[in-house]
This record gives C-alpha cells, structure tokens and sequence, in this order.
C-alpha cells in the first residue's frame, strides 16, 4: 500500500473578484495544486458565471494548471475557446453532449486534459464507458450551479464505484470531488479514493489560505490506499 497525496484546486467562484489576481497568486503561494474555474452560461445550469477571458487573465497569474469545469450546454461548441484561453484540463458534463468520444478527442487533440462529470442525480453510467478515454472524472457532491451548498455523501458510492473500476481494469484517471468540501468531508472523500479536491467557501472565505489548503490536504494523511 502506497501512500497517495492528495491534491487542492481552489475554486475561483468563491474568490474575491475585485482582487483576482492576488487572490489566485495567495492560494498558488500557499500551496494549491491547481486552480478551479467553474464555467457556467444560465442554461445548463440557473446562474451565469465567466468565460473565456477570465480564465485567460487567471493563466497570466499563475504557473500551477488550471481545471476547467465546463456547466454548460453544448460544450463542444467552446471547446477551442477555453482550450486557447488556457485549460489545462477540460471536464465536461456527460450529459450535455451528443457524442462523448467525440468531444474528448476534440479536447485531446489540441493538448489538454480531459475531464468528464455528471450531476449528484445522474449515474456513471452514461460515461464508465469510456474511463480509458478520460484523464479525471469530477464527483460533483452538489447540484452543479451554486456554490455554499451542503456536502452530499451518498455520492460517495460513486467514488468507490470509480476507485474499484480504476483498480481492476488497471487505469489511470484521477477522481476530484467538488462541493461543501471542508476538514471533514475531505477525509470522508480521500478515504473513498479522490484525489482532487475542489473547495471554494474554505479557502476563499477565510484569512489563511495556506492553512486552509493545507488543513485539506492533511485531513486524510493517516488514510491510505493502493490506487
């Protein structure tokens, strides 16, 4: 068994935007691993956040990649313009696409990670097909849309799911968890065997971003698993 260390994407959506900048520089300087950046259009999802430009102005401030989560419809048809604003990695939600092969090969081929997700209602099942295809799989543990709601732990199930699934078929996605992450839904989550968590509220709404992350990253130091 061999210890895995977990990794912390501070979510913009809970960032002071007057300060962007230097709120993003604050949590690279205090040890996130990557930056969040939820993408949504009023459609696929009832709020409205940023777009392209933003994600491009948050890749001029930081060296760390940036995970860009897609909450909108038709994604395929942005594909190109978040890619070129800088995404690192590209999830998208399963179903909110036509033709899941298609688009991952559309993400792929210019250079970027990819990522696939489905709500806390919708099952793996629309996209566990494809696992050998994805680079990450986002466990939303909140309807995707707002941020501040409460951590739902029946997804957990999703993520063991997932953990087993990667175990025996031998593959190599990462699992990141996004919503109502905190000390204690941390631990729940890297004991089912997430990688990646997503946290806005927690680290953005304190003083102390480094604490913060690394209170995340810590919360599951004592638990370890085999991927």
């Amino acid at each position: 068994m061999k210890e895995r260390r977990i990794e912390i994407a501070p979510s913009i959506l809970a960032a002071d935007f007057r300060h962007l900048e230097r709120e993003v520089k604050s949590a690279q300087d205090g040890g996130a691993d990557r930056i969040h950046c939820d993408i949504m259009d009023g459609v696929f999802v009832p709020n409205i956040s940023f777009g392209p430009m933003v994600v491009s102005a948050v890749k001029k401030c930081v060296s760390i990649p940036l995970d860009v989560h897609l909450m909108i419809a038709a994604p395929e048809n942005y594909i190109a313009q978040f890619c070129d604003a800088g995404a690192d990695n590209l999830t998208v939600h399963a179903d909110a696409v036509a033709n899941l092969p298609n688009v991952f090969e559309t993400i792929r081929a210019r250079g970027v990670n990819v990522g696939v997700t489905v709500n806390p209602d919708k099952p793996i099942s629309l996209f566990d097909r494809y696992l050998d295809k994805v680079d990450l799989v986002l466990i939303m543990s909140v309807y995707a849309g707002f941020g501040g709601q409460p951590f739902m732990r029946e997804v957990l199930e999703k993520v063991r799911a997932l953990t087993n699934r990667r175990r025996l078929a031998n593959l190599d996605f990462s699992i990141e968890i996004d919503g109502g992450i905190n000390a204690e839904t941390a631990a729940l989550s890297f004991e089912a065997g997430v990688d990646i968590l997503v946290s806005g509220s927690y680290i953005f709404g304190g003083n102390n971003y480094r604490s913060a992350i690394e209170s995340l990253r810590n919360a599951g130091k004592d638990t370890k698993n085999e991927r």
